[in-house]
């Protein structure tokens, strides 16, 4: 059943191998696919499907010592589990910013959200089909709106 995060009921997540936790305490700001090679690269997929939190709704509870980062040149900070590797979140700056983006694999219910549309769809995977789901795709990063 899904149900939108709050601090009475919060979104929780973490990495495969139980270290890193994490909860989410209000609702999420959107979500979406994104066919980057940096993406296929760092899951190994044709695409990443996120969602977006407040990073003042984002808080760590277990494992904060565990948690490892790359930060690529030109691309938000990747967050991931030292010890299993699991990709978790990534955050504009390695000191955070207004929002992180969460993966959605990483999450352990509903997040009673949908994606809402593809990005960097010119750079999708020549294997991966993109599915005819009506979402909005977007060469590269979508406009801001």
């Amino acid at each position: 059943m899904s149900s939108t995060p709050s601090a009475e009921r919060p979104l929780t997540g973490g990495c495969a191998c139980g270290a890193v936790r994490f909860a989410i305490s209000a609702p999420l700001l959107g979500a979406s696919y994104c066919h980057c090679t940096r993406c296929q690269r760092r899951t190994g997929t044709g695409s990443s499907l996120n969602t977006t939190a407040d990073a003042k709704a984002f808080a760590i509870t277990q494992g904060r010592e565990r948690i490892r980062s790359w930060a690529p040149e030109g691309g938000a900070v990747k967050w991931f589990c030292g010890d299993c590797g699991g990709a978790l979140f990534s955050t504009p700056r390695l000191d955070g910013g207004p929002t992180v983006g969460v993966r959605f694999g990483a999450l352990d219910g509903d997040p009673g959200i949908r994606p809402q549309y593809h990005q960097f769809v010119d750079s999708a995977a020549p294997w991966d089909v993109l599915p005819d789901d009506g979402l909005p795709r977007y060469g590269g990063s979508r406009p801001a709106h």
